[in-house]
């Protein structure tokens, strides 16, 4: 990213869902209870091992639009700003057909996630679709392969933080629900910082130099559940939806245009 500036855009705070309460609830990015439920105090806890502890099910805001709080439209790229005035929900929108999110789109959702933490490995395991994601945190490199829909990962500690950077992205994917574009060119740098018992904060840098001229900085803070665990979570579509006419075959832009 050097020293080109990013944006930094406020997110509100978490809604009050959980498990048996998808949708909206009292705030969750502050202090105190939240829809009831009042998160651990205290200092951050330290694993065995001697780094932060991050493990644990974690309330998220529901980001579904990362223009809120810019103040303006995104700094798109002539091709990104094609790419987003071109996009119709209606043709058919790739999580209707149950097709992969996306880590974006996916970290950007409303249900639970459930962060596992072991010496050498940093896991995601997100409600939703019960998708997963498991990534290095040792120095050590993920193997190359064809791209994917949640990227490659590698990890690395920065002090007390933990810095994760995402390549190797299919580029078929949104990065929220209203839509907005990214290429293949996507690479994403997440920073998480146990800041209390309760709290974890996290930071998320968006350089698509395809898409958009600078990069899109977002911060938010997740509230540790320990009264929530992520359930089974199916999306399934099948050849009589298709049939029928509920399920719209997604159009997707060929990233390497």
């Amino acid at each position: 990213m050097g020293a080109i500036a990013g944006l930094l855009l406020a997110q509100a705070p978490p809604a009050g869902n959980g498990p048996s309460t998808k949708g909206t609830g009292t705030k969750g990015a502050d202090k105190g209870k939240v829809g009831g439920y009042k998160p651990p105090e205290g200092p951050p806890p330290m694993t065995p091992w001697g780094k932060p502890d991050l493990n644990g099910v974690w309330q998220r805001p529901y980001v579904s639009d990362i223009e809120r709080g810019n103040g303006g439209p995104l700094p798109y790229t002539e091709w990104g700003k094609k790419q987003w005035e071109d996009y119709n929900p209606e043709k058919g929108d790739y999580t209707g057909a149950c097709l992969p999110f996306g880590h974006v789109r996916a970290i950007n959702s409303p249900d639970p996630i459930e962060i596992m933490q072991t010496p050498t490995k940093f896991a995601y395991l997100y409600e939703q679709n019960s998708w997963f994601k498991v990534l290095p945190i040792d120095g050590s490199q993920p193997k190359p392969k064809v791209p994917t829909w949640f990227g490659d990962s590698v990890g690395h500690w920065e002090g007390d933080t933990l810095v994760i950077v995402t390549t190797n992205f299919n580029g078929l994917t949104r990065l929220d629900t209203v839509g907005h574009p990214h290429s293949d060119q996507l690479k994403l740098t997440e920073r998480l910082t146990r800041t209390d018992a309760g709290h974890l904060a996290y930071e998320l840098t968006i350089d698509d130099p395809k898409t958009y001229t600078k990069p899109i900085v977002s911060k938010r803070t997740f509230t540790l559940r320990t009264d929530w665990e992520i359930l089974e979570y199916s999306c399934e579509e099948n050849n009589v939806g298709l049939v029928e006419g509920r399920i719209k075959v997604p159009e997707f832009n060929n990233p390497n245009k």
